[in-house]
């Protein structure tokens, strides 16, 4: 197959999403496929000729949205090279300009959410939220409505999305997530690697948050729950590995200060690479107790570490880590993560060893992305030639006044 990525951004920093498309586009082209993107990025931003796959850098788009007429004009001349258009993302304009530039015409489409329409959002950003009320009925739903297909990642996201708006009318498909392992011959070269950045942290315990430092993630949770535990043992460290992605930094170190955790935390910024890999190899365990992850792909790095993860039941994956006992779970909040904290101190080594063994098992049966990648192309070559998948794509229907359906796709 052909497969066009349209994204608004190829910047790492962005998150999840970026990473999935770099991750499962290099395992779908080793199965020899073609795979590129299409991004609202500006065309001399470093990233760009960074990326691992063909990048079409449209921009700079306007604002955060990306707004930029070269877009349309581009997918209807291109369109025809590809199979299939993937949209990632919906609230920027990526989403709607392919809507804009395929509508009516022969080529298929799916959208990938990537969490965005998680009720999370409605509850934490209520003014943010009626926002987009205005912007779902002619820019939304219609882009998900005409879509051969809506992609979520795993079936709690399903189940979530289909509360946040009430009209809703997508064809809905589960198509799983994975990640690459690290590479194995590196392991003691990553771990040193990191220790020498961060030298302080040697023969330390450490606990590490990877991820943007955003409210969603709950940041504040992981420091205050640190916070808690280390009196009981001052040997802990708290790692928070990320890129401030709403300027919130300075406020969670007052936060953790006024607890008297400061000296405690690192601040280390987004890694990348050896350094990535380093710290999930160092850490005895991954904190990440989110109010909302749509997958989590840092866990499912951590998994493939031996790291066990303590994650929140709002990461969208903690069934399968509990199902699987490769980590522990628990509320998101202070408690919950605290818990999970003490829980973790008070095993002895023979049972965080064998944790570790499982939590390696949970990512070689669920999110290894080799598996994940076949998966993917079964489901994209059912979206444009309607055939039988493993998990046929069915439509789910919600509109006003409480009339809900479901049925398989026509």
């Amino acid at each position: 197959m052909r497969i066009l990525h349209a994204i608004n951004s190829v910047n790492p920093a962005a998150g999840g999403p970026v990473e999935g498309i770099r991750q499962l586009g290099t395992a779908v082209t080793s199965l020899g496929h073609a795979v590129e993107v299409v991004s609202l990025d500006n065309p001399e931003a470093p990233w760009v000729g960074a990326f691992p796959l063909p990048v079409h850098a449209l921009g700079p788009g306007m604002l955060t949205y990306g707004f930029t007429p070269r877009l349309v004009p581009w997918l209807r001349r291109n369109a025809g090279r590809f199979d299939i258009v993937i949209v990632n993302g919906i609230w920027q304009y990526q989403c709607l300009g392919a809507w804009l530039a395929l509508r009516g015409s022969a080529m298929p489409y799916v959208v990938f959410t990537h969490g965005m329409l998680d009720p999370w959002f409605r509850r934490a950003y209520p003014l943010k939220h009626l926002k987009k009320w205005m912007y779902w009925p002619w820019a939304g739903y219609p882009v998900l409505r005409d879509a051969s297909a809506v992609f979520f990642t795993c079936e709690e996201e399903r189940i979530l999305a289909r509360q946040s708006f009430c009209l809703y009318d997508v064809c809905e498909a589960v198509v799983g997530y994975g990640v690459s392992g690290p590479p194995e011959r590196n392991a003691d070269s990553q771990i040193a690697a990191f220790l020498a950045r961060f030298p302080k942290l040697q023969g330390k315990r450490l606990a590490l948050y990877m991820g943007r430092l955003h409210p969603r993630k709950g940041c504040e949770v992981a420091v205050q729950a640190f916070a808690s535990v280390l009196a009981q043992d001052p040997q802990w460290r708290l790692i928070m590995a990320g890129p401030d992605s709403v300027g919130w930094q300075a406020e969670l170190a007052r936060m953790a200060a006024d607890r008297g955790a400061a000296q405690a935390i690192t601040w280390t910024g987004m890694l990348l690479g050896d350094l990535k890999w380093g710290a999930l190899r160092a850490a005895e365990v991954l904190l990440l107790p989110s109010h909302g992850e749509n997958f989590g792909v840092v866990v499912a790095e951590a998994l493939a570490c031996g790291t066990p993860p303590l994650i929140s039941d709002k990461v969208n994956i903690w069934r399968e880590v509990q199902r699987d006992a490769g980590g522990l779970v628990a509320p998101d909040d202070v408690a919950g993560a605290s818990a999970m904290l003490r829980s973790w101190s008070a095993l002895p080594i023979a049972e965080r060893t064998e944790m570790k063994k499982r939590a390696r098992a949970c990512f070689e049966r669920r999110f290894r992305i080799e598996a994940t990648a076949r998966r993917f192309v079964c489901i994209l070559e059912s979206s444009t030639l309607r055939t039988q998948t493993p998990e046929p794509i069915g439509r789910y229907v919600r509109f006003p006044f409480g009339r809900r359906s479901v049925a398989p796709r026509q």
